[in-house]
């Protein structure tokens, strides 16, 4: 057995917990760069607690998923303004961008020397301004995670900026921020850690370490995300979802993920739809999928053991099967009006493209079984 586990320098987690940012950023600048969404409403406590603390607040909001013009953007105005600290509040989208933004903000040369895929895949030599990370959303995980998920306009692509220095310095985790998510947001985020939670479990990369973790987060998940879908007030609920992302992100950052995620990368840069949509569309689909492909091929493989658990953990049955567990996430997408992927734009012209662009895609390589192209292209028709 050999592992590693790697995730931020410090997490804290827990109602009310906002208030440790402002002492604890103030020990690492002066000037700091607040990254945030559209709206500043959730960022507006956070700024008057900076500026007690004596800290100069620069703002830049990230309106739309990021991409590697907002990267650029964001880090000229870090550099421009000489800010040593830099923090992000908001969606998976917001935290992305600032650990992109604190990597160019002292790293020489182009953002695509760093990129994967479409880039020049350098490593990152500098370490990046102190980097704080407060989502406002549970879902992504991407609070603990070491790499920065960017659309890149030109390619219609998602790719990676990658490295443990983009790590941050501090999470600062508060369930009371997610509790003005609209019930739409609640149930495309929250999907997105259930699917991240299941694939880092099956993950051919898995280690007991993780296993823990995403057992954990899969029964939080499976006990309140309806709950917090239905009854956004409740505080249960909202923190359950809140430790289950956080561990999705904590499991994912170290044990990689699979083909819903592989799917993910191609279909997000082609099509503007929420992360969290495309993983609830595909996620039975490839349960379903690999289930089946593994009883064929390797039907004493220990992903199918691990199918079962995730059923038993899902029903809070004993005797659970992993055709359960499929029949409990379709009903559940099915509960939360999850769309079919020809809502964004999705057509069967576009699957084989889809398809080679899924398969050589980083997270399919954690997929418990190598799926044929052909099953591949099954997946997408069915997610129509």
């Amino acid at each position: 057995m050999y592992f590693e586990f790697a995730t931020a320098d410090r997490i804290v987690f827990g109602q009310g917990a906002l208030k440790e940012v402002a002492p604890q950023a103030a020990r690492m600048g002066r000037r700091a760069l607040i990254i945030t969404g559209k709206s500043l409403t959730r960022a507006a406590a956070l700024m008057t607690q900076l500026e007690s603390h004596g800290l100069h607040i620069i703002i830049f909001q990230v309106p739309s998923e990021p991409t590697t013009d907002i990267v650029i953007e964001g880090a000229t105005l870090a550099r421009i303004e000489e800010c040593d600290l830099v923090i992000g509040i908001g969606g998976g989208s917001v935290i992305d961008a600032g650990k992109a933004i604190a990597a160019m903000a002292t790293n020489p040369g182009d953002l695509f020397d760093y990129l994967e895929v479409i880039g020049r895949a350098q490593p990152i030599i500098i370490p990046p301004a102190p980097y704080i990370a407060i989502p406002t959303t549970a879902g992504t995980g991407t609070e603990v995670t070491k790499n920065a998920v960017l659309i890149s306009p030109e390619h219609k692509v998602k790719v990676s900026m990658r490295s443990p220095m983009m790590l941050p310095k501090l999470v600062v985790v508060d369930p009371e921020l997610t509790v003005s998510m609209p019930p739409s947001v609640t149930a495309s985020t929250g999907l997105d850690a259930l699917t991240q939670l299941m694939e880092a479990f099956v993950s051919i990369k898995a280690n007991p370490l993780t296993d823990g973790i995403c057992r954990e987060g899969l029964m939080r998940a499976a006990h309140s995300l309806k709950i917090a879908c239905e009854d956004g007030s409740n505080m249960n609920a909202r923190t359950d979802m809140a430790l289950a992302s956080l561990f999705s992100g904590l499991a994912l950052a170290n044990a990689g993920l699979g083909a819903v995620h592989g799917f993910a990368a191609p279909l997000g840069g082609q099509f503007d739809a929420p992360h969290g949509i495309i993983c609830a569309r595909l996620l039975p689909l490839v349960m379903e999928t690999n289930v089946a492909a593994l009883n064929k091929r390797d039907p004493h493989a220990v992903a199918l053991s691990r199918y079962n658990e995730i059923a038993r953990l899902l029903t809070g049955e004993a005797g659970a099967t992993a055709r359960d567990g499929v029949s409990w996430v379709h009903e559940l997408c099915e509960h939360l009006q999850v769309p079919g992927l020809s809502s964004v734009g999705l057509s069967l012209a576009d699957i084989p493209s889809i398809v080679e662009k899924a398969s050589r895609a980083s997270s399919m390589k954690g997929n418990p079984v190598e799926l044929t192209s052909t099953e591949l292209a099954e997946i997408l028709k069915r997610a129509l």
